[in-house]
Formats: structure tokens, C-alpha cells, sequence
């Protein structure tokens, strides 16, 4: 899943000389918590919302509301922002982009071209976003947690096993982290079993592999094997 799918490609961006306070409007008007600050054109850094309220009078309970709308219209943008530019490529996986934000303790990042230019941001909202879209988890149903051995055909068995049952997958996904070595967690959700025979799935699962949880998101039961 690449980035470009993902990032927002609304850009909004704001120069380097303009105030933080015309920074906090942009932020506010488009609900948005970062702006890529450009110098002619250029991408020079980033301010986000974090960087105005540390900017703020650290007295600020003792200012009269005029006296601090005047120190934030006297700041300037370049003063503040964060100049260790930090950008992703459009054709970035949302992988490498996650690593990127986690590395640098970040919450988002312009988009570039290949050219540099700014095609889009891309921030952890829109990471939660693909997380939701890769499990399924929108779609509610059923999530069954495996602990298999790492082998082939052992997800085609308990898939099957589902399958059996008239159940319809949403998602497969896999981990090899904080696991016996030699196995892998596998986390499937489906839907379409019938209650009542969900109970006789549940058994068959247990018999075929080792089964750590089920959480049934339509009924909210969560059992821990």
C-alpha cells in the first residue's frame, strides 16, 4: 500500500515569514495539526501545533488576551518551525512510512516527487486509517488469534476450517515478534457463521492449532484461550 493512496493531497502550506498566527488559523480552518513552511517555493521545514503552544508565553495565564494575540502576531513562522526536513517519497510504502514517524517521533511528514516538489502530507491519523482499511476491523465480525507453526499450508488450514463453516475472510495478517521460535501469531477475521454454529467452529479451530483469543466485535464477547 503506497503512500500517494493514502496521503492527503490537499496541500497547504505557508511561508516562512508569515506569523504563527496566521499559522494557527490555517491549522484550525483546515483542521489539520502540521503545515509544510515554504520559502519561495521551497520546502524549508515544517511547523506543527505542538511548535505554537511551545512558542507561547510560558506565563501565559498572567497576559491579558490582547497582550498575547500581539506577542503571536509578532512571531514568525521560521522562528519556530522545525527546519530538519524530513520527507517521504509518494511511492514510499505506508510501511516505511510508519517506521520514518516512529523513528523521528514525529506525527506526520510532507510528500514529495521525485523532483522534491510537495504532493501531499501524510500523518498517523492516516497510518490509523490503513490499519483499520488492513484488518477489517470496519467490517466487525470475528477475530480469531493463532499461534501456528511457521510451515507452509498452515493458514491454508485453518482457513479452511472457516471456509467449512460458510465464513467469509476479511483479513489475514501475520507476526513473527514475541513468539517461539520456529512459529508465527496469525490473527484472521471473518464473518457469515451462523451463532449457532459457532461453537462447533470454534472447537474445530481449537483441535487443528493453537488458539489464543477470539473477539466477536458484533456480540463484543472476547475470550482468551
Amino acid at each position: 500500500m503506497l503512500v500517494k493512496n493514502w496521503m492527503s493531497k490537499v496541500v497547504v502550506t505557508i511561508e516562512s515569514d508569515d506569523s504563527i498566527q496566521a499559522a494557527m488559523k490555517l491549522l484550525k480552518q483546515h483542521k489539520i495539526r502540521m503545515l509544510p513552511v515554504t520559502k519561495k517555493g521551497k520546502l524549508v521545514g515544517v511547523i506543527t501545533d505542538r511548535d505554537i503552544k511551545r512558542a507561547s508565553a510560558s506565563d501565559a495565564t498572567t497576559l491579558e488576551v490582547h497582550e498575547l494575540l500581539y506577542i503571536i502576531s509578532k512571531i514568525k513562522v521560521n522562528e519556530i518551525m522545525s527546519d530538519r526536513l524530513i520527507t517521504v517519497p509518494f511511492d514510499y510504502t505506508v510501511e516505511e512510512t510508519a517506521e520514518v514517524l516512529l523513528h523521528n517521533k514525529i506525527s506526520g511528514v510532507p510528500v514529495v516527487d521525485h523532483d522534491g516538489k510537495i504532493v501531499g502530507t501524510i500523518t498517523q491519523t492516516d497510518l490509523f486509517r490503513v490499519i483499520i482499511t488492513l484488518t477489517g476491523v470496519g467490517e466487525k465480525g470475528i477475530q480469531f488469534a493463532f499461534q501456528l507453526k511457521n510451515r507452509p499450508g498452515s493458514i491454508k488450514a485453518v482457513a479452511d476450517i472457516i471456509r467449512g463453516y460458510d465464513g467469509r475472510i476479511v483479513s489475514i495478517l501475520s507476526s513473527y515478534e514475541r513468539v517461539p521460535e520456529g512459529y508465527h501469531n496469525v490473527y484472521i477475521r471473518m464473518y457469515g457463521v451462523e451463532r449457532s454454529k459457532l461453537p462447533q467452529l470454534i472447537e474445530a479451530l481449537k483441535a487443528k492449532a493453537t488458539l489464543l483469543y477470539m473477539v466477536d466485535h458484533d456480540e463484543n464477547i472476547r475470550e482468551i484461550y
